[in-house]
């Protein structure tokens, strides 16, 4: 849909479609109540009133329900909005849509709710994307800082920013526009502005690795040689029976992949067993997808038999990963006397820990110092988080005021220097969605589901 497209009247499911106790069917738009007039028993709305009836086709009734009236513009949209809570079930929701249909709405593209939201100034641009970081969000920290970016946070700070670039900007015009009247800035207070306004952008992109870490994750690789317990491992940390385990040595064969959260999401790779000459053709390809793991992942849990010791097998695999950040893990301990220091960890540097895949017994320790190497992160000290749209947009009105400090450092006319500045806002507005095309508008929503 075109920014200035008329709006017409949106609908869609709101709810996952399957058996529930409840669904929701969102209806949107200057018809929403014509609509809803049409199929349903009980049509005098108020504000901050839901009403019970049936939903009705041509006399015939559908089911029971509750129907929440928002009128304009105290909606989620902006716009006239009807939310109909019917039961749950996928034949009642999608008889229900199909009737709603019928009566004059059309299906709604991804996030179009949300984008109309945006359009009709309930939310700016940062808050939007909030709403797919919390609906998208693999692990509760990070929906706990996406809702500071939705309450506008974020939004507050760009806008601090923007402030401050403005009124230099303003200073700067007012001194070439009306030179009898206004004097120009002095260099010395553009310079120390400039250099303000980056430290206020840096204060801002400090958190852009962090984000990234809360939004994408880390891959971490359980790696080691065949029948060492890798799957038994990869199955106990994630407290389910996703892996195949068999006394049988190359049981896996292929990389299979879930996410742990530990409080940002950890992708868990179990790899096949790395070994000098694969039985087949396919345990050499699950070989070679167990290297490529290893070097793509950002950690890795090394793993060997505790009740053979590390053998000859063990250090050529541990050999691979001399460069890589990792854990040495002793599996099976269940299956020897353990020293009394034996079940200790310390560092990947020789030392290593002890436990059972199949016991459970060291598993908590291992979570720890997983949590302490890759998850060492407190979402508490984030005020908010970035995108990598965001960043960039950001690093973009960086660069323009590190042009425009340069320019006042040389003392250059005060226009040219005007022009980084203008740059600058317009990377912040941008960023808001002040300043936004049809491309990436829908590039943005198109990561919405549907009813959203």
């Amino acid at each position: 849909m075109n920014i200035n497209d008329e709006f017409d009247t949106i609908t869609a499911i709101a709810t996952p479609l399957g058996t529930g106790g409840v669904g929701v069917i969102r209806i949107s738009g200057d018809k929403a109540f014509e609509i809803i007039e049409k199929i349903f028993t009980n049509t005098k709305f108020e504000p901050r009133k839901f009403n019970h009836g049936w939903i009705i086709d041509n006399g015939k009734k559908i089911d029971e329900v509750i129907v929440l009236p928002f009128f304009v513009p105290n909606s989620y949209t902006g716009e006239n909005v009807i939310e109909i809570q019917c039961h749950g079930g996928v034949n009642v929701v999608k008889n229900i849509l199909n009737l709603v249909l019928k009566n004059g709405a059309r299906m709604a593209e991804k996030g179009e709710f949300t984008k109309r939201a945006f359009l009709n100034k309930r939310m700016d641009l940062s808050q939007a994307e909030a709403v797919a970081d919390i609906i998208h969000s693999k692990t509760s920290e990070f929906a706990k800082v996406s809702v500071k970016n939705l309450s506008g946070v974020l939004k507050e700070k760009i806008s601090e920013i923007r402030n401050q670039i403005f009124e230099v900007l303003s200073k700067i015009t007012a001194g070439i526009d009306f030179p009898e009247d206004v004097s120009e800035p002095e260099y010395d207070y553009l310079i120390d502005s400039f250099n303000n306004v980056i430290s206020s952008i840096d204060s801002v992109l400090k958190g852009a690795q962090t984000s990234n870490i809360f939004r994408q994750g880390v891959s971490v690789a359980i790696i080691g040689k065949p029948n060492v317990g890798k799957s038994s491992l990869f199955n106990a940390l994630l407290n389910l029976d996703r892996a195949i385990v068999t006394d049988i040595a190359g049981t896996t064969r292929d990389v299979i992949k879930e996410t742990l959260d530990l409080g940002i999401p950890v992708t868990l790779v179990d790899t096949a067993g790395i070994r000098e000459n694969g039985e087949n053709k396919v345990e050499q390809i699950g070989i070679e997808y167990s290297k490529q793991s290893l070097e793509e992942a950002d950690l890795v849990l090394f793993v060997y038999d505790a009740s053979q010791g590390l053998t000859q097998e063990d250090k050529e695999v541990l050999e691979l990963l001399k460069d890589k950040k990792h854990i040495l893990i002793a599996n099976k301990s269940d299956l020897v006397a353990l020293s009394a220091n034996s079940d200790s960890f310390t560092s990947s540097e020789g030392e290593c820990l002890y436990l059972s895949a199949m016991t459970g017994n060291g598993i908590n320790e291992l979570k720890q110092e997983l949590t302490k190497q890759v998850c060492d992160i407190n979402p508490e000290s984030l005020d908010f988080v970035t995108n990598t749209r965001q960043q960039e947009c950001l690093r973009k009105a960086r660069t323009s005021i590190e042009q425009a400090l340069l320019g006042a450092q040389i003392r250059q006319l005060q226009d040219l220097i005007s022009i980084d500045v203008k740059s600058a806002i317009l990377a912040l507005d941008e960023l808001t969605g002040e300043l936004i095309t049809d491309d990436i508008l829908n590039n943005i929503f198109d990561n919405f589901c549907i009813g959203k």
